[in-house]
């Protein structure tokens, strides 16, 4: 198998795992020993076929975030720049709203990152905070879960509001 071959090979069993970022590949075909301009040559040709997509990869990343795991904007921002997104596609991605869209007579049914924190305490806590601690304890979750403490302040108030005390 040529050099060159031997770099896409590489890459194509990379991505056939899971839905990999161009830092990743890169990174990976780096570990191959591979020649600069193989990598590249590699790399171009996923790009050019569409098996790497950085922007469709953040925007599936966010909405399994989102839906599966329940992260805030935070965790998922993190974690997309550990994986070497560019902060642009980033930002576009989590300013999609997830679930978003309109019903037949005309009511946006889109979330925002507020409403996201509130179901996801509604889930986790269904009898609402009785005491301090349940409000430190339901702070806290949200906050590992990556929502800014201003965002989950105002989820644990409305939390409270909604759960009637």
């Amino acid at each position: 198998m040529s050099s060159d071959g031997k770099a896409l090979a590489l890459a194509y069993r990379f991505i056939n795992r899971r839905e990999r970022t161009v830092a990743e590949v890169r990174s990976r075909l780096e570990l191959g020993e591979l020649r600069r301009g193989e990598i590249e040559e590699a790399i171009n040709e996923l790009l050019e076929f569409g098996y790497l997509d950085d922007e469709r990869y953040a925007r599936v990343f966010v909405q399994d975030r989102r839906t599966l795991d329940a992260w805030g904007n935070e965790r998922i921002a993190r974690v997309l720049r550990e994986r070497g997104v560019e902060r642009g596609l980033i930002d576009e991605a989590l300013q999609q709203e997830d679930g978003g869209g309109w019903t037949p007579d005309g009511e946006n049914t889109s979330k925002t990152e507020l409403d996201r924190a509130v179901v996801l305490l509604s889930q986790r806590f269904p009898t609402g905070p009785s005491e301090p601690r349940d409000r430190e304890r339901a702070f806290g979750v949200l906050v590992r879960k990556g929502y800014e403490s201003e965002t989950a302040s105002d989820a644990v108030r409305e939390w409270g509001r909604q759960a009637g005390v």
